[in-house]
């Protein structure tokens, strides 16, 4: 985005301001929520604006694809009722049975279940690969192989991988780099300026930030697929509702400072529990022994709010721990501006039990919202008895 002189914008400007001109008729300076299904046409074939139907297209929906494109440097973003429901879209759009994708040996189980447990079914092949280590994933590329997926940082492991080194190695095999930047969020990290094909997001997380909307996005750099996840958005239907988009365009406009926050009080939490001894090893890509720090810090503007840690006394421990927390609330989910904790092996990775993607059975995970950080430590504290 830039003004009628070629100014370019700072991405808090961006946040604010793109796709989100003042409304023409009224001047109101936040988009409106257009909650309607169809629009009346300028005759058969006529259409005003380019809207005919909601799925298609909405106004609040567009506002907020454009915005999103803006900010992770994009041709094209597209919005949807849920990460999952974007990854899908994805996925069936770029993949065909009998072909073959590399995903991460540390995800979000609900991806791996959209893997193992649907797309398999469809005749997708799929296979595990360290994505943080090079090496891996070029021994597990096939002939078939159509798209490298990756997280970084990783759920719940925040294991960091170097996108720049993964997108050269998946051009060189033809296929298509896809990042989960959820973690990290564009406005700490920006994977296609550093070559990805597509970045997804759950809008859910730190992009709406305010644990009251579910959402998912999708953004690209190639028109050319753009317009291919645009058919098969519209084709398949799974679209964010105006509200939804509403409450997501309104979160953006604080996920800067928000960001900020959530870094500064993790990077406290993170050393806190480093030097704590009922903790055996803290997860966190900011801790310079931390195996990817150098990377992170080279494409990454900050560390992120996402600390995991392994308990001393086992799963019964971690357990514990998180049933003791008072200000940390148990729950699912994450990047909201409260502190959630939870049990990743009994919760959000259940489903990856007794695989690849198994998550230690002694890990607690946390998501450091942006309340004080001194209550957020007094909190874990007791926790950990």
């Amino acid at each position: 985005m830039s003004d009628q002189h070629g100014q370019q914008y700072a991405f808090e400007t961006l946040a604010i301001h793109a796709g989100q001109e003042a409304d023409p008729q009224t001047g109101a300076v936040v988009p409106p929520i257009y909650q309607v299904s169809t629009y009346k046409q300028d005759g058969v074939g006529g259409l005003r604006g380019g809207y005919e139907y909601s799925r298609s297209a909405n106004p609040t929906r567009t506002a907020l694809e454009e915005n999103l494109a803006a900010l992770e440097g994009g041709r094209r973003g597209l919005a949807f009722a849920s990460g999952l429901a974007a990854e899908d879209c994805l996925l069936r759009t770029v993949l065909k049975p009998g072909d073959h994708i590399l995903i991460p040996s540390d995800a979000y189980g609900g991806t791996f279940r959209l893997f193992s447990k649907v797309l398999q079914r469809w005749g997708v092949e799929w296979s595990v690969a360290n994505m943080h280590d090079p090496e891996s994933v070029r021994a597990g590329l096939r002939t078939t192989t159509r798209a490298l997926w990756v997280e970084t940082p990783s759920n719940p492991l925040l294991g960091i991988a170097d996108i720049a080194v993964l997108a050269q190695i998946a051009r060189d095999a033809g296929a298509l780099l896809v990042v989960d930047n959820t973690f990290a969020s564009p406005y700490l990290q920006q994977p296609l300026a550093l070559g990805a094909d597509v970045v997804v997001h759950s809008t859910t997380k730190y992009m709406g930030g305010h644990s009251d909307v579910v959402g998912g996005a999708l953004i690209t750099a190639d028109a050319g697929l753009g317009e291919e996840l645009a058919y098969h958005q519209n084709a398949m239907g799974g679209v964010s509702g105006p509200f939804d988009a509403w409450l997501v365009l309104r979160g953006i406009k604080t996920l800067g400072v928000r960001m900020d926050r959530h870094s500064d009080n993790a990077t406290r939490i993170a050393d806190m529990l480093t030097g704590h001894p009922k903790v055996v090893q803290v997860y966190y890509p900011g801790l310079p022994d931390h195996e990817g720090h150098e990377v992170a810090a080279k494409q990454m503007r900050a560390f992120g709010g996402m600390v995991s840690f392994r308990v001393a006394g086992g799963e019964q421990a971690a357990v514990d721990v998180c049933g003791r927390a008072q200000l940390f609330t148990l729950g699912e989910s994450l990047g909201g501006v409260e502190s959630l904790i939870e049990h990743p092996g009994r919760m959000t990775h259940a489903s990856a039990a007794g695989s690849a993607l198994e998550v230690p059975a002694d890990l607690v995970r946390l998501s450091v919202g942006i309340e004080s950080a001194d209550d957020l430590l007094a909190d874990l504290a007791q926790a950990l008895g």
